[in-house]
């Protein structure tokens, strides 16, 4: 079923998740929801927060995106490898590599692209969706993904990297998207 992604100003994207286990009711219909959400919104992770779940959850797909690299892309990015994966109660662990823009939006934001600093490389420790602990450290597009999924489930947005002159110039935009004013190809949740 395809949930509806919570819109920004909804105070769930702003909570720190709790944990789960795995007697988590319905986790496995849960997860095959987020999926096939994440697949009609066109994104690469969704975190639980979007779907208003507060809990440690996210999922990150990142093979459409590998797949799709240009060349400059392939020099950029030459050992890339894509994942598909669940992430349960991760913990970041250590942020590492060198510190780079990209261009990130949000399922959450739509319609607001900015160029964001982060690192080359993340290592996190989290469960998969059996439950089994895995520590494992990912790099490039992937990494970022991860990082910015990671900030979902610790009530952080990409727009918390912005300078201050960078949020006003976009404050109109998100007044707009709390207020249910922005236009989706998906269903969105908006604030009350």
């Amino acid at each position: 079923m395809i949930l509806p992604v919570v819109a920004y100003g909804s105070p769930i994207l702003r909570k720190v998740c709790d944990d789960i286990t795995p007697d988590y009711p319905e986790l496995k219909k849960l997860l095959a929801d987020m999926w096939e959400t994440l697949y009609n919104s066109n994104g690469v992770g969704l975190a639980a927060p979007q779907i208003n779940k507060p809990i440690r959850l996210f999922i990150v797909d990142t093979i459409q995106v590998v797949e799709d690299f240009n060349e400059e892309d392939k020099r950029k990015y030459p050992n890339e490898k894509a994942i598909k994966q669940v992430f349960i109660n991760a913990k970041k662990i250590e942020e590492t590599g060198t510190v780079w823009p990209y261009n990130e939006g949000c399922l959450s934001i739509p319609k607001v692209r900015e160029d964001i600093q982060r690192t080359s490389n993340v290592r996190i420790s989290y469960m998969d969706e059996h439950f089994v602990q895995h520590e494992h450290e990912f790099h490039g597009i992937t990494a970022r993904v991860i990082q910015h999924e990671y900030d979902h489930i610790e009530g952080k947005l990409f727009i918390d990297y912005l300078t201050q002159l960078k949020k006003r110039l976009i404050k109109k935009k998100l007044d707009d998207i709390s207020a249910g004013k922005v236009k989706t190809d998906y269903k969105m949740l908006f604030p009350k």
